[in-house]
C-alpha cells in the first residue's frame, strides 16, 4: 500500500469524525491507537521487555500516546523525526464530590481546567465523558454523548449592566451546570448514573477523571463550506494529522532514513508537568528504550538524539477580522493559507532559523504554502510543548500548526483545507 501523495477534503471529513469520537484525552489516544493498529502497529506495555525488530509500535499511558515505526535494517543510532502534539483542551472537569445543588436544582460540581473562554460554555448542551477507575484496578472509558448538563446564563433582566460592562463570571459560583431537579442532594448519584451508562455494577467505580464536552457535532460552515466549526481543534487537529501522517509513512513501503514518531501528550494546557505531560520523562524513556532494544549503547542514544528533529504542532491564531490590531501588523496568518511557522525570540516557541529551513523543505516537498506567526510586541504570546521538548531532551524543535479563530472556546473555527495541508507537510517531514 502506498501513502497518498496528498491528503484532501476526505481528511477533513475524517477529522470531524475524530473530534466527535474524542471528547477526552483518553478517548483521543484510544482512537489514534485504533487507527495505527489498522496500519500494522501493535501496542507494547511499558512493563514488558522490548525487542528491536522492525515495524510499528505504540505505548499508551493515560491520555498520552507515543508511537514509532522502525524501518527494516535501522541502525541503533538512527535519528528520529517526531511530530509532537497534545491531547487535552480547556474545559469543565468534575470534582471529587460531584453531587451538589440548591433551590430545587440538581447540579454537578466542576473545576476549571486550563484557560477556557468561559462564556463559550454557557447555555450549551453538554455531555459528560472520561475515564472510570474500577475496584479491580482496571479502567473503563465512558461517554454520555447527549444533552445531559447545561450552565444557564443569568437573564439580562437580572443583569441590566451586562451589555455595557461585559459579562463577569465567578469561576466558583457561576459555572456549576444543572442536570436535573430535586430538593435532596444525594452523594453518589452521578457516579451511580455513570455506572449504569457504562454497564457496570453499583460500587465498581472507585475513581474518576471526568469532563464536560459540547454535544454539537463539528460542521462545515460558510457559503462555500470553506470553514469548519468544531470542538477541541486545539489540539486534536494536530493529533489527528500526526496519526494520519505516521500511518501513511509506515504503510508507504519507502525507505526511511529516520525513525518517524508521534508523541501526543496530556496536560499541555496546565503546564505539561505530569507523568503523561511533555515535561515528564515519557518521550525520552520511549526513545531510549527503542535505541537500546536495537542493541544500542549510550553513545548510540546520544548520536540518535543529536540528529533528531521534532515538529511541535499546535494551533495558532489566524488574523481576526474584528480585532486585526491585536496582531503583529506584518504577520497576518489566514485560514486556508497553509500551516503556520510559530516564532518567538524569547523562546515561548522553539523555532529558530535552522528549524525554519527544515519546515520550509517539508512544505516545498509537499508543494504546499506556509505562513509565519509572531505576536504583537505589546501582547505576550502563549507557549507550547516545543520549548519543553527542546530543553528536556536536547532535541532540535520547531513550532508549527494551523491558524484558527476562537482558540480555547468550546467550539473553535478553522479553514477546511488547512487540516489536510498540515497532514501533507507532516508526511513530507517524516519521510524526507
Amino acid at each position: 500500500m502506498s501513502a497518498p501523495s496528498r491528503f484532501d477534503r476526505g481528511h477533513t471529513d475524517d477529522l470531524m469524525t475524530f473530534l466527535s469520537a474524542s471528547p477526552t484525552p483518553y478517548h483521543a489516544v484510544a482512537n489514534a491507537a485504533e487507527r495505527l493498529e489498522k496500519a500494522g502497529f501493535r501496542q507494547v506495555a511499558e512493563t514488558d521487555a522490548w525487542d528491536g525488530t522492525s515495524g510499528g509500535r505504540y505505548v499508551l499511558r493515560g491520555g498520552a500516546i507515543i508511537a514509532w515505526y522502525v524501518p527494516e535494517g535501522a541502525a541503533a543510532h538512527t535519528p528520529f523525526r517526531i511530530v509532537g502534539a497534545h491531547t487535552d483542551s480547556p474545559n469543565l472537569r468534575v470534582k471529587p464530590r460531584p453531587d451538589t445543588g440548591a433551590h430545587g436544582w440538581r447540579q454537578v460540581a466542576v473545576e476549571i481546567y486550563g484557560g477556557p473562554l468561559m462564556n463559550s460554555w454557557l447555555d450549551r448542551d453538554l455531555g459528560l465523558a472520561g475515564r472510570l477507575s474500577l475496584r479491580d484496578g482496571s479502567t473503563r472509558l465512558v461517554n454520555v454523548d447527549r444533552p445531559l448538563l447545561r450552565v444557564p446564563q443569568l437573564a439580562i433582566h437580572m443583569d441590566r449592566n451586562v451589555t455595557a460592562d461585559g459579562l463577569k463570571l465567578d469561576k466558583q459560583r457561576h459555572l456549576q451546570p444543572v442536570w436535573g431537579l430535586g430538593d435532596t442532594v444525594r452523594d453518589g448519584d452521578l457516579i451511580a448514573f455513570l455506572e449504569d451508562e457504562a454497564g457496570l455494577a453499583r460500587g465498581e467505580v472507585t475513581g474518576w477523571d471526568l469532563m464536560t464536552h459540547s454535544v454539537e457535532p463539528p460542521a462545515y460552515l460558510g457559503r462555500d463550506r470553506e470553514l469548519v466549526a468544531g470542538p477541541r481543534m486545539d489540539n486534536l487537529l494536530s493529533v489527528h494529522a500526526g496519526t494520519a501522517a505516521l500511518a501513511a509513512v509506515a504503510t508507504s513501503g519507502a525507505g526511511l532514513p529516520y525513525i518517524p514518531v508521534l508523541a501526543a501528550f496530556d496536560h499541555e494546557e496546565t503546564g505539561s508537568q505530569s507523568d503523561t505531560g511533555a515535561d515528564g520523562p515519557l518521550l525520552g524513556t520511549v526513545l531510549e528504550r527503542s535505541v537500546f532494544a536495537r542493541g544500542g549503547s549510550y553513545e548510540d542514544r546520544a548520536r540518535a538524539f543529536a540528529g533528531t528533529v521534532c515538529l511541535s504542532s499546535d494551533t495558532g491564531h489566524a488574523v481576526h477580522p474584528n480585532y486585526a490590531e491585536r496582531h503583529d501588523p506584518t504577520h497576518h496568518p489566514r485560514v486556508n493559507g497553509g500551516p503556520i511557522l510559530k516564532v518567538n525570540v524569547n523562546n515561548r516557541y522553539a523555532t529558530d532559523g535552522s528549524g525554519r529551513a527544515v519546515f520550509a523543505a517539508a512544505c516545498e516537498k509537499a508543494d504546499i504554502p506556509f505562513q509565519t506567526f509572531v505576536s504583537n510586541n505589546s501582547m505576550p504570546c502563549g507557549t507550547t510543548i516545543g520549548p519543553i521538548t527542546a530543553a528536556r531532551h536536547g532535541i532540535s524543535t520547531v513550532d508549527i500548526g494551523v491558524a484558527i479563530l476562537s482558540m480555547h472556546s468550546a467550539r473553535e473555527l478553522c479553514g477546511a483545507d488547512d487540516p489536510h495541508l498540515l497532514a501533507n507537510a507532516l508526511v513530507a517531514f517524516l519521510q524526507p
